[in-house]
């Protein structure tokens, strides 16, 4: 028998409609793929020299369930020099992307039925991992008029006695929204009266568009810099998804409780990609800048085709690299007698009769929107969402 823990959590929806895709072109089909959450750039070589050079060296053994010092240490200084945050190398555990790390804190600090507010849109793995460790999802709805933002008012109404952390995800999955440092300040003053921590998703910091600057909420008081703990990872910003490197850095007590779990679970991660983490994080950032400038024009574009579409209603991103279009309009259309109800049955169709890959808003707790990745060529971009706008111009 499975565990009742599992019970309303299922493998994550975008790996289960990018594998669909992946099997459609295995099989000879020209598929256009929006789904997956990763860069189309390879690992910058500095950084996958540094690998080879652990490889060649012998470094090859266990480390520290934690991470090297040496690792550590440069995540220290890149907070400090990005953020303007002082923390030790005690503050940090290094784990197997930002998501083991969130695992971690969630295993380590929930009681059962304790709650997490988490703002929707939101990255799809959040609920599951809140109900693994026996907490429970407080869905905080936002809407694209709202800008994917909440408001101090949402927040305020939203808090129980039984809150105990809130996760704030700037730049958003699936949205792009970013917090500005007015609207961060509204909320740390509500948080400020309350004892939560405040899990800042920071994966996608560093991608960022029109001159919008990223702003910690652990930098606005001091309590919350001592009730922030901060997630990022390597895999977005050095396009290194698959080197499965990320972090936390917060609070000496937790960070050593979450230590513990990982012991536990995995011990370190890959002592090879630590070294190419400590390279990618203490050598020049123009590979970033370079990979920022080409997203922002690959959004621009992906915007410039979507608004061709009349009956879709996009909002602009200013970070992360994913679009998150308002399709609502085609529901209750129909193709060849079948009714279209949903996001997920719209990226049915989108994949049956125009061979392009999208993820259902559903997921994302958004079932107006599908998310449309536009980590891919112009090329691919322009192709991709010119069949769905025939395929869209098809439903009556």
């Amino acid at each position: 028998m499975i565990a009742e823990r599992l019970q309303g959590v299922n493998a994550s929806e975008t790996l289960v409609i990018s594998a669909k895709a992946k099997e459609l072109k295995a099989q000879g089909v020209d598929v256009v793929s929006f789904t997956v959450g990763e860069p189309d750039f390879d690992t910058p070589t500095h950084i996958k020299q540094a690998a080879i050079e652990a490889i060649e060296s012998g470094f090859t053994k266990y480390t520290a369930a934690e991470g090297i010092p040496e690792l550590r240490r440069a995540i220290v200084e890149r907070v400090k020099e990005d953020l303007g945050l002082d923390y030790e190398i005690k503050n940090v555990v290094v784990s197997n992307g930002s998501k083991q790390a969130l695992y971690n804190f969630f295993q380590a600090v929930l009681n059962k039925g304790d709650q997490v507010l988490v703002p929707a849109p939101y990255w799809l793995s959040y609920p599951p991992m809140i109900k693994l460790a026996g907490g429970i999802p407080k869905i905080i709805q936002t809407t694209q008029k709202q800008n994917f933002k909440i408001t101090p008012e949402q927040l305020k109404k939203a808090i129980r006695p039984k809150t105990k952390a809130i996760i704030l995800n700037s730049p958003s999955n699936p949205t792009g929204a970013v917090y500005t440092k007015e609207e961060l300040e509204s909320l740390a003053r509500i948080l400020e009266e309350h004892d939560l921590w405040v899990l800042s998703d920071d994966a996608y910091s560093k991608l960022l568009y029109d001159g919008f600057t990223f702003y910690s909420i652990a930098k606005f008081s001091k309590k919350l810099f001592s009730k922030t703990i901060i997630f990022d990872t390597l895999s977005k910003t050095y396009a290194m998804t698959g080197w499965r490197v990320g972090y936390a850095v917060g609070s000496e007590e937790i960070l050593k409780a979450m230590a513990i779990i990982q012991s536990q679970a995995t011990s370190s991660i890959n002592s090879i990609s630590q070294k190419a983490a400590l390279k990618a994080l203490t050598s020049s950032q123009a590979c970033v800048k370079a990979m920022v400038k080409e997203f922002e024009g690959r959004r621009n574009l992906a915007l410039q085709e979507l608004s061709k579409i009349k009956k879709i209603k996009c909002f602009v991103p200013q970070g992360a690299f994913y679009l998150f279009p308002d399709v609502s309009k085609y529901y209750g259309l129909k193709f060849r007698g079948k009714e279209i109800t949903g996001s997920n049955d719209l990226a049915t169709y989108l994949l049956d009769e125009a061979k392009v890959a999208t993820i259902p808003g559903y997921v994302f707790g958004a079932d107006k929107c599908i998310r449309l990745s536009y980590a891919a060529s112009l090329d691919h971009i322009q192709k991709g969402i010119a069949r769905i706008h025939k395929a869209l111009e098809q439903l009556e």
